[in-house]
């Protein structure tokens, strides 16, 4: 087989990214080791930055999304008792989030991809990557019990931070930076109407709980729990019980309950991986990078990524532009830095750490008297949570 572009993972960024390099006239081909109904059956992030939103309206896939997501022009922090909202229209001038579930997403990339014709290869094994530093790249693998050969310009690798393609750098050309924090999310999916018409983020004594949404009859919650903690132990009545505790109790009076469609635990990680290119292929997304989600940043610096990646692939295609390759990383890496910095410090400041000492609780509850109480410090969060402006390859 040949193309210009293989993308190794059919997630949203691949997904997204194949879908704007169609638009460009440029062909690709995914590759992608799960079956398709695993790739949609994912339940996973679901606050979209207004640049990722525009990013999905110039890929043609924004009518489900501007039908049926949630704008949001703000979010609330709850300490304990107390409620301070983040107006981020107010502070952003008028910039918002969407809640738009990620399956729904993958939903509407997948059915624009087959429709379009273009070709996606589910369920391939051993996928192994060929020639980065040569200009005829490769990717081998296995699919439906045949040996693959899939020659190509240029590989995306859009796998996941467990995926082939960063393995695929040699290590002595590879630095990589992270974080692995004490504790982890429990969230439970529940076709119930959410507590309230905008997201809380609540800092209480017993640990963090996240109140958000799917739409407006399905809820996505989450709890803090330790590192470590097995999901059999929290029956859908434990888990109620503790996000109610966990709740200011104006909110909690008004929680909704129900049967559980999900339950899973998260570990909350950090990493950065450098350089996020090496010859003919660039990474994107986790393949790159993970941050904790508490600042709803992951599907966002994919979708940044990704939106990097096919401004410069189009301009090497339609222009020549291959002096372009080496600022791919360092443009995708001074967003992805300031990314890792807001998640890093919603995650300190919101969650409790067992270990912490008397001064660090005075020094986070300085942090937040500072920031809840200045218009600045609000504008800083605002302008972080609703996505700091693309980079400009150029």
């Amino acid at each position: 087989m040949q193309t210009s572009v293989a993308i190794i993972g059919a997630g949203p960024a691949g997904l997204l990214l194949g879908q704007l390099l169609h638009r460009q006239g440029i062909d690709n081909v995914i590759v992608e080791r799960r079956p398709a109904a695993y790739v949609l059956g994912r339940i996973r992030a679901g606050v979209l930055e207004q640049g990722m939103v525009d990013l999905l309206r110039e890929a043609g896939v924004g009518t489900r999304l501007d039908a049926e997501g949630i704008p949001h022009d703000g979010f609330e922090l709850a300490l304990g008792e107390r409620r301070v909202r983040i107006d981020l229209a107010a502070l952003t001038g008028g910039r918002r989030v969407t809640i738009y579930g990620q399956t729904e997403v993958t939903r509407d990339l997948m059915a624009a991809r087959q429709a379009a014709g273009l070709t996606t290869l589910y369920e391939s094994e051993d996928v192994r990557l060929h020639g980065l530093d040569s200009e005829s790249p490769a990717l081998t693998f296995t699919h439906n019990g045949d040996s693959m050969r899939l020659s190509c310009d240029y590989i995306a690798g859009c796998d996941g931070f467990h995926g082939v393609s960063r393995q695929s750098i040699p290590a002595a050309r590879l630095q990589t930076f992270e974080r692995d924090y004490p504790f982890g999310w429990l969230g439970l999916l529940s076709d119930t109407p959410p507590v309230h018409d905008e997201l809380i983020y609540s800092s209480h004594e017993r640990g963090f709980a996240l109140c958000s949404m799917r739409s407006r009859e399905r809820s996505r919650y989450y709890l803090q729990v330790p590192a470590g903690e097995r999901i059999e132990a929290w029956s859908d009545d434990r888990f109620w019980e503790e996000l109610s505790r966990r709740l200011p109790s104006d909110v909690a009076g008004k929680l909704v309950t129900g049967p559980s469609l999900e339950k899973s635990i998260a570990p909350l990680h950090s990493f950065v991986a450098e350089p996020m290119q090496h010859g003919r292929l660039f990474l994107a997304g986790d393949a790159a990078h993970i941050v904790p989600p508490t600042g709803a940043k992951g599907l966002n610096l994919a979708a940044s990524d990704v939106g990097v990646l096919q401004r410069l692939l189009t301009a090497i295609y339609h222009q020549g532009r291959t002096d372009l390759i080496p600022r791919y990383s360092q443009t995708c890496l001074r967003r992805v830095w300031k990314a890792e910095r807001f998640s890093w410090w919603m995650t300190r400041n919101l969650h409790r750490f067992a270990d912490a000492a008397d001064f660090d609780e005075r020094i986070r509850q300085a942090e937040f008297d500072y920031f809840l109480g200045s218009r600045a410090g609000l504008t800083t969060i605002a302008e972080n949570y609703v996505g700091l402006p693309y980079e400009i390859l150029a």
